[in-house]
């Protein structure tokens, strides 16, 4: 599937000022899937690390954070050689590993040479662990959902994503009723990718459903997982409440939704983590 990003991903590797770059987004909404891709088109080796599943590297920047010793760990441990020019090195899930988000700031420094993108879906949590964060050392790509002219590319309608893309008003009452079904289609499915690749494969709504709930489900597993467990409780709150939320006139976030009587102060940190890992 096309995800227009990967536009910012080349032209931050053609920039003369690249600093190491950071993936944000929610989880599964496609941040390392459109890095891999990146990756394969655009250098001729990778060096992936996914600090969740590589366990044994969890440690790598804890004896010191010397960019030259980092890339010797890296190329002893995938018994590769790593050509700055020409890989790139990928830190997947770098809040797993400690110290990891500051190692940007001496790659910027001292070896700008090389090409680091990092990804992490739980950022504002680690800001609010006060993680030394390398401020002004890194550049930021933000993903989201896939928006509804990759809906389109997906579905295979190039001909309606064309339309959109090059703004194509004058004909667009021509296709109104093919951009009305297509936009139902992508108000239910949404724009998380593994559900729409179901969805294009299958036409099956329920089986929609399930994928969407499954993502939700693993959504608040998270707030149990990475968040204090008195937190967690209240976490809920503010997540359940969301649909109660969307459906008021007034779209501001009323906190005495999620409790009654609950305040600001209450919540307002909480909401701050929530937002940090699913907006």
């Amino acid at each position: 599937m096309y995800r227009t990003k990967i536009k910012q991903l080349i032209d931050w590797k053609l920039s003369k000022g690249r600093k190491p770059l950071i993936v944000q987004g929610a989880r599964q909404v496609g941040k390392t899937w459109l890095i891999k891709e990146f990756g394969k088109a655009e250098f001729r080796q990778m060096v992936y690390v996914n600090f969740e599943k590589e366990t044994q590297l969890q440690d790598l920047f804890l004896q010191d954070l010397n960019p030259k010793r980092i890339i010797a760990t890296l190329e002893a441990f995938f018994q590769v050689k790593i050509d700055a020019e020409n890989t790139l090195i990928v830190f997947d899930e770098i809040q797993s590993a400690q110290k990891g988000l500051t190692s940007l700031k001496y790659f910027c420094e001292e070896a700008p040479e090389y090409y680091i993108i990092a990804s992490d879906s739980l950022l504002g949590m680690n800001l609010h662990n006060k993680v030394s964060f390398p401020v002004g050392k890194v550049s930021f790509l933000y993903m989201h959902p896939m928006n509804f002219y990759e809906f389109l590319l997906a579905m295979g309608e190039t001909g309606l994503a064309g339309i959109l893309e090059k703004k194509q008003w004058d004909i667009l009452s021509v296709f109104t009723e093919k951009f009305k079904e297509k936009l139902r289609y992508y108000l239910y499915v949404g724009g998380m990718p593994e559900v729409v690749a179901d969805f294009v494969q299958n036409r099956d709504f329920q089986q929609v459903q399930f994928i969407q709930n499954a993502i939700l489900t693993t959504y608040e597993s998270d707030f149990s997982k990475h968040a204090p467990d008195e937190a967690v409780p209240r976490l809920n709150m503010v997540w359940n409440s969301i649909p109660a939320q969307l459906a008021k006139d007034n779209k501001k976030f009323v906190y005495g939704v999620a409790k009654e009587g609950a305040r600001a102060r209450d919540f307002g940190m909480l909401f701050m983590d929530l937002k940090s890992r699913i907006i």
